[in-house]
This record gives C-alpha cells, structure tokens and sequence, in this order.
C-alpha cells in the first residue's frame, strides 16, 4: 500500500471554490431557467385544452349533420 501524499492548500482551496461557484452558478440558472419551464408548461396545457375543444366542437358539428331530421 501506498502512503498518504500530502495534498497542497493551495490545491484543496481551489478544489472546494470551484465546487462551491458550480453550485452558486447552478442555483442561479435553475432560479432563471425555472419560471420560463413553468409558462412554456402553462401554455401548452392551454393549448391542448383548447385543441380538445375544438375537436369537441367538430365531433359535435358532424354528428349534427348526420342526423335523420334534417
């Protein structure tokens, strides 16, 4: 076995700083990035409610003009 190599501060600073900016800079873009998932989210539920309407709609049209009481 090996002995233990003793690692410089120097190293072990620069190490943990950039671990702790890569968690800052994540938070950062998760915050940002967040509220425009959650609209593009919104916008395409609206979407697809109004597309379900629309094929309602049409269901209902046709089955209108199928009818024997014309």
């Amino acid at each position: 076995m090996v002995p233990q190599v003793q690692v410089s501060p120097l190293i072990k600073f620069s190490q943990y700083s950039a671990l702790v900016l890569g968690m800052a800079y994540g938070a950062k873009c998760y915050s940002y990035l967040k509220p425009l998932a959650e609209e593009k989210r919104r916008v395409a539920a609206e979407e697809k409610r109004l597309d379900e309407l629309k094929c309602i709609e049409r269901d209902l049209g046709e089955a209108r003009d199928d009818s024997i009481l014309k």
